[in-house]
């Protein structure tokens, strides 16, 4: 059964880093494309950053600079390392899973990210 769990949300001031994990489980991690996506309620889910099987990374416009994705293939997990936070970088974040970097079938439950000014 695949699973993908998300962890390191939490709660820091404008300026602050978090590192957001996503651990696979039922496959192998670098099979896929992975990403990470965000979502306020009320809005368009937003794209933030993708890793794909022959390792190309591709960043929003919004986050280019900041954050910085990575595999971690023995642990089957992805990253997401967040810097230089702003407020308008709150949201629930999520991992999803696709055979390619345009079409995902698995998401997580998401783990939320607040950014206060």
């Amino acid at each position: 059964q695949v699973r993908l769990a998300e962890s390191g949300g939490g709660s820091v001031q404008s300026g602050g880093s978090l590192r957001l994990s996503c651990q696979a489980s039922g496959y192998t991690a670098s099979q896929y494309c992975m990403a990470w996506f965000r979502q306020v309620p009320g809005e368009e889910r937003e794209f933030v950053s993708s890793f794909d099987t022959d390792g190309t990374t591709n960043y929003g416009d919004s986050v280019k600079g900041r954050f910085t994705v990575s595999l971690n293939n023995a642990e089957n997990t992805l990253y997401l390392q967040m810097n230089s936070l702003k407020p308008e970088d709150t949201a629930m974040y999520y991992c999803q899973l696709g055979f390619t970097c345009d079409y995902y079938f698995e998401r997580g439950q998401g783990t939320q990210v607040s950014v206060s000014s």
